[in-house]
């Protein structure tokens, strides 16, 4: 049985600590982490509004799929 490769921080676009604008809401958010859904390993981003302050996890292919934009680093 082959073990599924986990996440690593520094394989996603963007990097803990971005910020970024979401293009059809206009929302901002703040990057926390990279991770992994527990029951694929598919990577996601946990991700924080930064009016709500409310915390989202989304898939890592749909965070980078053109949704977002990076206003800063």
């Amino acid at each position: 049985m082959t073990k599924s490769k986990m996440a690593n921080p520094d394989d996603g676009l963007f990097k803990p600590g971005s910020k970024l604008k979401h293009i059809k809401s206009g929302g901002f958010y703040k990057v926390l982490l990279l991770a992994n859904v527990e029951a694929s390993l598919e990577p996601a981003y946990v991700y924080e509004s930064l009016q709500s302050h409310d915390f989202w996890i989304r898939p890592k292919a749909e965070m980078e799929d053109g949704r977002f934009e990076l206003i800063s680093e």
